[in-house]
């Protein structure tokens, strides 16, 4: 039979892939990692998997180590990062993993924390990063096609994998070598695209896999999302509910693994806040790891931001802030510590997950009983109301058990009820930005950007060019210029002209005779848009500019390579001869904008422009100042409420684009207060500046400190009590003490310096705005200050004789008891 290249190639790899999976297949090995059916063992051992996604690109390398802490106390073993391509190679040929492109220095530093790692190759990405991690030089390989059984994609992706695995290798930091990284990931859900390439999908899907198995690194391969995984890749989840929506690896000798559970939405400018709640996402993992589930991923666990223009298209630069550890790498509560108390639960069940025989019974309608039941008493059980509006009383092995709608208690032992994903009883928080007194004596100066005309615009042809293929992703901005000389009896009497551009994305801003006139742009979901408004024209010669910009390169979707953007359309409506059709009189173009050109964002290029006394609501204008660093040591932000759409650098660093005029359907920006990492700071004189687009009030900009001072807890008689470890013993701690606590925890060592509220009684409403209800214990302000003042935690007793020690306090409701306090710096 004769064989084709690509089908040689797909033979000698599937091969290699036989060979490692007989390797797989042996678990008694000393260092690596291998699979069966029921979980992966690390070094020969099985283990529960708890994940969370944290990107390098997104947070600077000072923040790591905090971030790390963070995920370990909050009961990760795990972290999962994608490596990104276009970071690492910007340049075909010229390599940087530098500063917080650091890849080698991010895994080693996960490991020296006690976490291992998935090493989400790729080398496409998605991630709402900008060109789903594909260099953009890749679109001027002759004859390439993104993601397909295309040679020239194929060979430029084979190198890139090659070199990273090579890298891991060299600095010795895969599980088989002693180092963290247990999984590693080819493409990324590519089941998505892949009918839109026919054939040429297919055998490209199985290329990719057996080639990275074929490259020996002694761990297994994954792919998300993907049905037909080849060999012994395995194929994972990504999704909000996969305990019921994956239908299953797609070999009985694979485990079930969930490579993203979506811990809240990305937001695209123009969105409403997204959120999930902290019992949604406890409760599909408690049901993933009910249904034979051992290693579950949260995307994000820290989010981050998208610094300088390294977002896809419209993504706001804070990302995944919903979070357990928001942008700002703080704790977002009740959704960190709830999670915490469910690893620590799953830990406790995990002997009987790792080697029981799994049943079901049914409970009644909605309930059931997930059983796992091993040698040596080992047991634990799920049960689950999937009924999403009533509670229920279940009967389980001869006891009663309480279930709140759509909520899943855990018995760690088949008995004691150690964890319920609706029962929150870690505490919650609220975060709030404090204006900095330090920092805000903001003196502005203005810089103009002149607005060219086609004479000193270079770029000539006879239409608007395309402003991907133009630019090169260097910059966002694409000048398109001409010139319309009128007489004047092409005016009409009483009719003011029109000028209408069509455009294919993302945003334009429209000058006519050197004189802004608006601005249009499109969305997430539809790019292109048509932009009109009246205009003055003037007998004689009229120069028209219009500014393009783009807000990041498309992220996903089939033939990435053929998408394109910018003015395509131009005419004057309004003139005795129309519509006067200008898209083909000839244009000029310009790439960038000139203060973008002698970055004079940073010290030395800001001293090669005239800055001025500052102007507000001036289109197209930079703002340049100084600011000392906040006081304190929590995380610094910056308030850009009061302008429109640009870009903000701070000593000469990039925190992202900012588009406060863009408003959700809420009639609020989708972001309006970006991050600042103290990384970036001076003690003194930090250079800021601005580049405002379209004009905005430069002095309502202020400086911010961002807390999350403000603690809170918020427990009920019935609730089960604080997880506290993992260990076995704590089972039957909480069994003999089974009363809740309301456990109360400050952040960055700080201590309690005042309760703001205390109730035991019927409490109602939720953190930052809690007040009693109808019966309150007299003495639930002094209970609380004795046992939390001047303290960095406490725990509270949930007990009526503490409170109530008569029980004449509204005797025939369960109590519940709510604290709000703040917390500070001892003086």
């Amino acid at each position: 039979m004769m064989l084709t290249t690509t089908s040689k190639i797909l033979f000698l790899t599937a091969l290699v892939a036989q060979l490692v999976v007989s390797v797989v297949s042996s678990h008694g090995a000393a260092k690596g990692v291998t699979y069966d059916g029921k979980s992966l063992f690390i070094n020969g051992k099985r283990m529960l998997l708890f994940s969370g996604s944290i990107h390098y690109p997104r947070c600077p390398p000072e923040m790591w180590p905090d971030i790390f802490k963070k995920a370990k106390q909050g009961g990760l073993n795990v972290i999962q990062t994608y490596v990104f391509w276009n970071i690492h190679e910007p340049i075909q040929g010229q390599l940087n993993f530098e500063g917080n492109y650091d890849l080698v220095k991010f895994i080693k530093m996960a490991g020296e924390h006690g976490l291992y790692v998935t090493l989400r190759v790729g080398p496409f990405i998605e991630a709402e990063w900008n060109y789903g991690g594909l260099p953009i030089w890749l679109k001027e390989i002759p004859q390439i096609i993104f993601r397909s059984d295309n040679q020239p994609f194929m060979q430029q992706m084979e190198k890139f994998t090659r070199m990273i695995i090579k890298k891991m290798m060299d600095e010795k930091l895969f599980a088989s070598q002693g180092g963290p990284i247990i999984l590693s990931q080819i493409e990324n859900e590519y089941n998505s695209v892949q009918q839109a390439y026919k054939e040429h999908g297919t055998t490209y899907v199985h290329w990719a896999g057996n080639m990275a198995v074929g490259l020996n690194t002694g761990v297994p391969w994954i792919m998300c999302k993907q049905t037909d995984a080849p060999g012994a890749v395995i194929n994972t989840c990504n999704g909000r509910n996969c305990g019921d929506t994956f239908g299953g690896p797609n070999s009985p000798d694979k485990p079930t693994l969930w490579t993203e559970n979506w811990t809240a939405q990305y937001r695209a400018f123009g969105d409403p806040p997204s959120q999930r709640t902290a019992e949604d996402i406890a409760f599909s993992i408690a049901r993933f790891f009910s249904k034979n589930g051992t290693l579950a991923n949260y995307y994000m666990y820290y989010g981050g931001t998208n610094y300088g223009r390294t977002t896809a298209s419209f993504i706001t630069t804070q990302y995944y802030d919903e979070a357990p550890l928001d942008e700002y790498g703080l704790q977002r509560e009740p959704k960190w510590g709830h999670l915490r108390n469910l690893h620590n639960a799953l830990k406790l069940s995990q002997k009987a997950l790792l080697w029981g025989s799994p049943s079901v019974q049914v409970l009644g309608d909605y309930m059931e009983a997930r059983v796992y039941e091993g040698k040596g008493h080992a047991c634990a059980a799920f049960l689950s109301n999937n009924n999403t509006l009533t509670a229920e009383t279940v009967k389980f092995r001869g006891a009663k058990y309480y279930l709140p709608p759509r909520s899943i208690s855990i018995l760690s032992d088949c008995k004691t009820v150690v964890y319920n994903t609706r029962m929150i009883v870690s505490q919650h928080n609220e975060r709030r930005y404090k204006d900095s007194d330090k920092a805000n004596k903001l003196q502005w100066t203005m810089f103009k950007e002149k607005i060219p005309t086609p004479d000193n615009s270079p770029l000539k042809f006879v239409e608007p060019m395309e402003h991907f293929s133009t630019t090169k992703d260097e910059t966002d901005y694409l000048w398109f210029t001409t010139s319309l000389k009128l007489e004047p009896s092409d005016f009409q009497p009483t009719v003011h002209p029109v000028l209408e551009v069509t455009s294919l994305g993302h945003v334009l801003h429209a000058f006519v005779n050197g004189e802004y006139v608006g601005s249009g742009h499109g969305n997430l979901a539809r790019k292109n848009f048509d932009f009109k408004n009246p205009v003055s024209l003037k007998p004689g010669i009229n120069h028209i500019s219009i500014l393009g910009a783009t807000v990041g390169f498309p992220d996903s979707g089939s033939y990435l390579e053929h998408r394109v953007a910018g003015v395509r359309a131009i005419t004057v409506l309004g003139l005795k001869t129309s519509p006067l059709e200008l898209t083909r009189k000839g244009w000029s173009h310009k790439i960038s904008i000139d203060g973008e050109k002698l970055n004079i964002f940073t010290e030395q290029g800001s001293q090669k422009v005239k800055w001025t006394k500052a102007e507000k609501k001036q289109a197209l204008a930079w703002y340049k100042a100084n600011f000392d660093a906040p006081e304190g040591k929590d995380p610094v932000a910056i308030s850009m409420e009061t302008m429109s759409k640009g870009m903000v650098w701070v000593n000469g660093k990039s925190i992202g684009r900012y588009w406060s005029s863009y408003l959700s359907p809420l009639g609020n920006p989708s972001q309006s207060i970006y991050h600042i990492p103290r990384a970036f700071l001076k003690p003194k004189e930090n250079l800021i500046v601005v580049l405002e687009e379209m004009g905005g009030k430069v002095e309502g900009i202020k400086i911010q400190t961002v807390n999350r001072d403000t603690i809170c807890s918020m427990v009920r008689e019935d609730y089960p009590p604080t997880v506290k470890s993992g260990k076995r013993r704590s089972v039957s701690s909480t069994a003999n003490n089974p009363k809740p606590t309301a456990n109360l925890v400050c952040p960055e060592n700080k201590i309690i310096t005042h309760v703001e509220f205390a109730s035991y009684g019927d409490p109602l409403g939720e953190c930052g705005n809690l007040f009693a209800g109808n019966c309150t214990a007299p003495n639930s302000q002094k209970v609380v200050e004795q046992y939390c003042l001047g303290k960095t935690k406490c725990a509270v007793p949930l007990e009526k004789n503490i409170f109530d020690k008569d029980g004449k306090l509204c005797p025939h409701i369960l109590k519940s008891l709510a604290v709000q306090a703040h917390c500070g710096h001892q003086t």
